[in-house]
């Protein structure tokens, strides 16, 4: 071999590897039966009673009792070694006595294994719960995407005080444990909220609402990319702190509705009645409709709210949305309202009116 050819490096030992892999092997092996034993004790230990009982019965008892019988000893063993006894059959000789002992014995075992397991599965159950790791089967539901301490529990209480949603609130990994347990109503999942798996065990395909409430706005594009993708059906809103990216999302979803992060009463409103975030939207901002105060002249006295209502409405298409007198602030307040000179009346109108388009109103 010449001195500058690379020496070519051994293969490592067959037998080393194979020895590697035997401890993963048998770790498998004793994982499963482990998982088996819990339910195959029981079985066994019913099933060996059951047929080594039989011959002893049939073999202590005499031809005249029917205990043996293939048509009735099932019963009698069942009804014996559930603790029931119901007396319909019996041994009578001491032989036939003691089998009934041994098979009490075995049906006290049986169901003491059976209990244990249960009990354990429940508490399983609950623990998986708690971290957020079961599947739900729900439809109609509110999904909250996202967790902030504190926010998120006062909007699920304005959420669930009317009783009309089941709330499903999903959290990333660092919430560790189900943050409102014991919420009727409420269920809880954990994980990558961008992963559909995710999504899917909360059941968004199936819910009627979407509440985007993420960490920044960033993290909100990428929810509700996943969630539309998921459930393009759904009224999703989506919480931002910076209005402008609301221009982003139309991408997504042009009927993804986006309301200011700060704005908890607006998130739960639109949540409750889609489209009113809008409709604040578009009162707040100049164009089209818009929300004016106007005082009441000194020359209309003795008039009602429902007066002015009826009045600006016919005359300038107005809705009269509250009055302020004595600084006393009424809103919608009731028809037969007296409403004095000087009140202020705020409304909603395509242009600001006058003491005069008041008169004018009134009198016509």
């Amino acid at each position: 071999m010449h001195p500058c050819t690379p020496r070519p490096h051994p293969d490592p030992p067959k037998a080393a590897s194979s020895v590697g892999r035997v401890p993963v092997f048998l770790s498998r092996v004793l994982t499963h039966l482990t998982r088996a034993r819990t339910w195959v004790l029981p079985v066994s230990v019913v099933s060996l009673v059951f047929v080594t009982s039989w011959p002893l019965m049939a073999w202590a008892e005499p031809d005249s009792n029917p205990i043996a019988d293939p048509g009735v000893y099932w019963w009698w063993f069942v009804v014996t070694a559930s603790t029931v006894g119901y007396g319909d059959y019996f041994p009578e000789t001491v032989g036939g006595h003691l089998v009934g002992v041994y098979v009490i014995v075995g049906g006290i075992a049986t169901l003491t294994t059976l209990f244990a397991r249960l009990a354990e599965l429940i508490e399983s159950a609950k623990g998986r719960r708690m971290k957020g790791q079961i599947e739900l089967d729900l439809s109609g539901h509110l999904v909250i995407l996202g967790y902030s301490p504190g926010r998120t529990e006062r909007m699920v209480d304005e959420l669930t005080a009317e009783g009309r949603w089941q709330v499903v609130l999903c959290a990333w990994h660092d919430v560790e444990s189900d943050p409102l347990p014991g919420r009727d109503g409420v269920h809880f999942v954990r994980g990558d909220l961008t992963e559909e798996d995710v999504l899917r065990r909360a059941c968004v395909g199936h819910a009627e609402a979407v509440l985007v409430d993420a960490r920044d706005d960033n993290e909100a594009l990428a929810l509700t990319v996943a969630s539309t993708h998921v459930n393009p059906h759904a009224h999703t809103v989506v919480t931002l702190r910076d209005m402008d990216r609301a221009r982003n999302l139309s991408y997504v979803d042009d009927s993804v509705r986006c309301v200011q992060w700060h704005s908890l009463r607006m998130v739960t409103e639109e949540l409750q009645d889609p489209g009113i975030s809008q409709i604040y939207a578009d009162l707040m901002t100049h164009g089209g409709g818009n929300t004016y105060s106007t005082e009441v002249p000194e020359t209309l006295v003795d008039r009602t709210f429902g007066e002015f209502q009826q009045a600006l409405g016919l005359g300038f298409r107005a809705t009269v949305l509250a009055a302020r007198a004595d600084r006393e602030l009424l809103i919608s307040p009731d028809w037969a309202t007296p409403i004095a000179a000087g009140t202020t009346l705020y409304y909603v109108a395509e242009r600001r009116l006058d003491g005069a388009d008041l008169e004018h109103a009134l009198h016509h």
